[in-house]
């Protein structure tokens, strides 16, 4: 299928928002949506991206503190029926990436996938229109890569796994980057550090939208040890971004 083709099947609609600056417009969805009475007011949707390589920990560490909310629909979008993560297990897949729908969270892992995923443009399109649908994005490790293959991190404090700091960064050379950080938040845009850090950086987005005691009290449940400094990830030192 030609470009052109591709992008005029996506709809009127999804190019209309995809026009806009991120987060100007897409939030607003969700908001309209509550206030049609669409929604309970505490429920909140979160959409995880997988592919094939995925990398497990970055999905499923994150899902299992979000999963932990009150009143929180979680699906999982991706290219295909199932995905195949790097260390083997598969999931299944229950809506496809075309079709986009608002979320109040996309959740994007990284993997040795996202490798080959950033060189498939009219997947990266699909990526970019569902983050401009989306409230909040969360990327882990070298998820932002495909953020960044996307256009989305130009302008935006951002950081990723440091053991791929220089790949991942040279896919966005107007971002800044930052080499120390676990996470970083910058508006509606929170990027990761490698793996691990994706569980960190999801706890701190839980106390931002339902607070602290309730991301202290999941973290206690799944009795994770959560590092709450966002700006210092010990790894940085392991893989010399630390400077």
């Amino acid at each position: 299928m030609k470009r052109r083709e591709f992008i005029t099947g996506l709809g009127a609609a999804a190019l209309t928002v995809a026009a806009r600056p991120w987060a100007a417009e897409a939030p607003q969805l969700r908001i309209q949506e509550r206030r049609a009475g669409k929604l309970g007011s505490g429920h909140y949707r979160i959409g995880a991206l997988v592919f094939d390589d995925y990398e497990t920990l970055d999905l499923h560490g994150p899902v299992e503190m979000l999963g932990h909310l009150a009143d929180v629909e979680i699906e999982l979008i991706g290219p295909g029926a199932v995905a195949r993560s790097f260390q083997g297990p598969k999931v299944v897949v229950d809506r496809p990436l075309a079709q986009l729908e608002p979320l109040d969270l996309f959740l994007v892992p990284g993997g040795l996938g996202t490798r080959a995923l950033v060189q498939q443009p009219e997947l990266i399109e699909l990526i970019r229109r569902q983050a401009l649908m989306s409230e909040r994005v969360l990327s882990v490790c070298t998820g932002a890569a495909l953020l960044a293959q996307a256009g989305l991190l130009d302008g935006k404090r951002v950081t990723t796994n440091k053991a791929a700091f220089a790949w991942v960064a040279s896919l966005a050379p107007d971002a800044d980057w930052q080499g120390r950080a676990r996470w970083v938040q910058d508006g509606n845009l929170t990027t990761s550090s490698g793996v691990s850090a994706g569980t960190d950086a999801a706890l701190a987005l839980i106390a931002e939208v339902r607070g602290e005691a309730v991301a202290q009290k999941i973290a206690e449940i799944a009795e994770y040890p959560w590092n709450r400094d966002a700006d210092n990830d010990p790894f940085a030192i392991t893989w010399g971004t630390h400077t």
